[in-house]
């Protein structure tokens, strides 16, 4: 029983660590109205909570705060450092420009230092000609990407990407990604919005460019009958 109150003692105070950034937003967060009126002082306010003899809720102390918090922020680095296994790690990809090309994107669209759109024009499996723009972040994140980099399944769009199209059934579709909105009523044809910095990727062919901090490179290959890769890499905020 004291071992579980213990434990539940622990969880509040990890709770405490990681909704406040500073312990004296804590203190702050313990003081009442009625304290600050009787008392007219926010930092006699503040020493009292932490003596324990103000406040509304769990008592902690500085060093407890500040030895959790260097815990928490500690252990939150260590995840952000652990290297996600790849799915083309080990894989043989001589021969396949196009995998290659992915390859060399995974790690920074899994992490969320970029975020890659693929167009590719191809057959599916009853001959048809398709075409369509995915999201390759969200795809990487959605589905196992190892049978894609040994060569067992093709990439091809689907209906549920950014964009795709049939060309003999003509059937049509767009659909919204998590790092970006499909805008497609307008006069400079099909545009990608991304929703974490909000600018524009333009996959007009004809455009001088196709957006800011995106680049556009058409990759050679037989194994499609044409894949472009539109790079956007977003600006973090300092």
């Amino acid at each position: 029983m004291a071992q579980e109150d213990s434990q539940a003692g622990q969880q509040v105070s990890d709770n405490i660590v990681s909704e406040f950034g500073t312990y004296q937003e804590f203190l702050d967060s313990q003081i009442t109205r009625k304290d600050l009126f009787y008392l007219e002082d926010e930092e006699l306010a503040r020493q009292l909570v932490e003596l324990g003899y103000r406040g509304s809720g769990e008592v902690l102390k500085r060093d407890e705060f500040e030895q959790r918090k260097q815990i928490a922020e500690a252990s939150k680095l260590s995840r952000r450092e652990q290297k996600t296994v790849l799915a083309s790690a080990g894989k043989d990809l001589k021969g396949s420009v196009f995998l290659e090309a992915l390859a060399e994107r995974e790690e920074a669209n899994r992490s969320g230092k970029m975020t890659t759109i693929l167009f590719i024009r191809d057959r599916n499996s009853k001959g048809q000609e398709i075409s369509g723009y995915i999201d390759y972040a969200h795809r990487l994140k959605s589905e196992d990407f190892e049978p894609y980099f040994t060569g067992r399944r093709k990439l091809l769009p689907r209906h549920t990407d950014l964009s795709f199209y049939n060309w003999e059934t003509n059937l049509a579709s767009s659909t919204h990604s998590p790092n970006y909105q499909v805008i497609s009523d307008n006069s400079a044809g099909l545009l990608f919005k991304n929703k974490r910095d909000r600018k524009i990727v333009n996959v007009d062919p004809k455009a001088p460019t196709p957006g800011d901090n995106t680049s556009r490179q058409a990759i050679p290959t037989t194994k499609y009958l044409q894949v472009v890769i539109f790079d956007h890499v977003t600006r973090r905020k300092a």
